[in-house]
């Protein structure tokens, strides 16, 4: 018999939400929300939240889920590399469960995918453009161009971007890099789920993107591979976890 897995989300909204993106992707995982409450996508409204996180996961891991994803790229992100690596060590002490976060989730997908050059969209502003780009040159990769929707506004502006709005922003974004080999679709907000697969197909290069890549790797983090066919390399190449705890990933 399968036991059916359950992961906790700490997520930015001011209510309980799941992303919509998990159940579409994994209908057989329950997953479990606990909220933080970010106010915009800026410094100030990622505040609100921050000190909300280490809490939330620990209420999480008492109600005996098996992995903890935290979902926001840019709150884990706002205040630097270094910090992101402080809260990371801190939720792994306080829950003492397999834990990571959106932030983590983008570095650990481009390079499963092989990335090092990288065409960037967001949703953002340039105050958090910039911690972005501190944070993905911390990992060692290289921004060779980067587009931005210019959002501030937290619940809703990103959702209402279409998928063809994503994929000509990170479009225009690949052009200006030239010979980036991957592309980065950055903000849980934007609804990017069925925007990896067109736009591999036009662009010729995979794409990681905040959401999906949380999801994949809260799965990695539950033990499961993440493997899931028709959207994009990363999630259609994917293979169960090394004994190594190292990521593994098909290669053409």
């Amino acid at each position: 018999m399968t036991v059916r897995k359950t992961i906790g989300l700490v997520v930015p909204h001011a209510q309980d939400i799941v992303p919509a993106e998990g159940p579409i992707m994994y209908p057989d995982v329950t997953f479990i929300p606990h909220r933080t409450g970010v106010e915009s996508l800026t410094p100030a409204g990622y505040d609100a939240a921050i000190d909300k996180v280490l809490p939330a996961a620990k209420n999480l891991a008492d109600r005996g889920v098996d992995a903890i994803m935290v979902i926001g790229t840019s709150l884990t992100f706002y205040r630097g590399p270094e910090f992101h690596d402080e809260l990371l060590e801190k939720l792994r002490t306080v829950t003492g469960l397999p834990v990571s976060t959106m932030s983590q989730a983008i570095v650990d997908g481009l390079r499963a995918v092989g990335a090092r050059r990288l065409a960037v969209s967001t949703a953002y502003d340039k105050v958090v453009n910039d911690k972005l780009t501190e944070l993905l040159t911390y990992h060692g990769f290289e921004v060779g161009a980067l587009e931005c929707f210019g959002i501030t506004e937290f619940g809703g502006g990103a959702g209402r971007k279409s998928a063809q709005e994503i994929i000509d922003l990170s479009s225009a974004a690949d052009e200006k890099a030239g010979d980036a080999d991957a592309i980065l679709i950055s903000c849980g907000g934007l609804r990017t789920l069925s925007v990896a697969k067109p736009l591999e197909e036009q662009r010729g290069k995979p794409v990681v993107s905040s959401t999906p890549a949380a999801f994949w790797a809260a799965m990695r983090l539950a033990g499961e591979s993440g493997h899931l066919s028709g959207y994009g390399r990363l999630l259609e190449e994917s293979k169960a976890p090394a004994a190594d705890g190292n990521l593994r990933i098909a290669t053409a």
